[in-house]
């Protein structure tokens, strides 16, 4: 079966990351949405359709500028009565003014969460999970579901191996990482990192706000935009860009093997392309424990096919492209 018909299927036998661990801090904060008509403001300011929110599911979609670019990416779900946008603690300023912007009359009120109130860990790999169901009374059997226990909301990722984010007040995750400790490994952030762009799923920090599209970001793959809902900001590109065109650049995720982690917006090179061109953009990159690194890029569809991508210049460290866990949408496809 693929992927991308069973994202929560075995991790490959290459993976490089132990078969369980866990992660009690992620560099990850939130945004705080109340009031009766929180739901209806959101729905006009982020790509995915809020009604499909619930105690059971999760959602993930961006805030977009006007031009259609992602401004940031944020994991939606609910608790304790409100609406949380799950996003990098670097972005969280900068999205709630652009929120409160668009306020005017709704009946909301957005606030910043310090993290003496809500944390966020991450939970990987089959006998943390078992643990993790044993500490809660169970796991989301489905990706992008939702349990809720144990004063905490567990959040099932997509990928070839279980992974669940886990939000809580820091004194009940350090309950769940005290029951995890004998079942699961504790790791460091950029494990976490690591999984996720094995599993395909992009980010955006502050070097690359309004550097995409939506669907560069694979967003379209990975149900993050509804074609199907009304307006919002950004909606008239977002949606001629899917109907009048083939996306002619999408996320890749690749092996490098040398040189130093480059940052978020480290530009490539590739033979194939002009003086003028851009041969594509770092999204994020995480260490390999064999050393260098794995990273996803936004690339021209033509230049990804032509091969020879290499980080930064003609001198740069090559790419070694690894396939992505689930099938790109018809209109632009990334290679394996």
């Amino acid at each position: 079966m693929d992927c991308a018909e069973n994202p929560l299927s075995s991790p490959p036998t290459d993976d490089p990351l132990p078969a369980d661990f866990h992660c009690p801090v992620l560099p990850l904060a939130a945004i705080r949405v109340d009031g009766p008509e929180r739901s209806g403001f959101l729905q006009g300011q982020l790509t995915h359709d809020l009604r499909l929110l619930g105690a059971g599911r999760a959602l993930r979609a961006a805030q977009c500028s006007p031009k259609g670019r992602v401004l940031a990416l944020a994991r939606l779900f609910e608790r304790d009565g409100a609406i949380f946008l799950l996003l990098p603690e670097t972005l969280v300023e900068g999205t709630l003014k652009r929120l409160r912007m668009y306020v005017l009359r709704a009946r909301v009120t957005l606030a910043a969460v310090a993290p003496d109130e809500l944390r966020c860990s991450g939970v990987a790999g089959e006998r943390a999970a078992a643990a993790l169901a044993a500490h809660c009374g169970a796991v989301p059997a489905a990706a992008d579901g939702v349990v809720s226990a144990a004063g905490l909301t567990v959040i099932r990722e997509r990928g070839p191996r279980p992974r669940f984010s886990v939000l809580g007040a820091p004194p009940a995750l350090d309950a769940l990482h005290a029951a995890l400790a004998a079942h699961a490994p504790t790791l460091d952030a950029d494990a976490w990192r690591l999984a996720a762009i094995l599993a395909g799923e992009p980010q955006v920090h502050p070097a690359t706000v309004e550097a995409f599209v939506p669907q560069m970001l694979n967003l379209d793959a990975l149900d993050g935009v509804s074609f199907a809902k009304g307006c919002y900001t950004g909606q008239e590109i977002i949606a001629r860009a899917q109907y009048l065109g083939r996306i002619k650049r999408r996320l890749l995720i690749a092996r490098v093997t040398a040189g130093e982690v480059p940052a978020a917006g480290t530009g490539l090179w590739s033979p194939a392309a002009g003086e003028a061109q851009e041969a594509g953009t770092v999204v994020e990159a995480a260490p390999h424990p064999a050393g260098g690194y794995v990273l996803s890029a936004v690339v021209p569809v033509e230049l990804a096919a032509a091969g020879g991508l290499r980080v930064g210049s003609a001198d740069g460290p090559p790419l070694q492209p690894l396939a992505l866990p689930y099938a790109l949408p018809e209109g632009g496809a990334a290679p394996s």
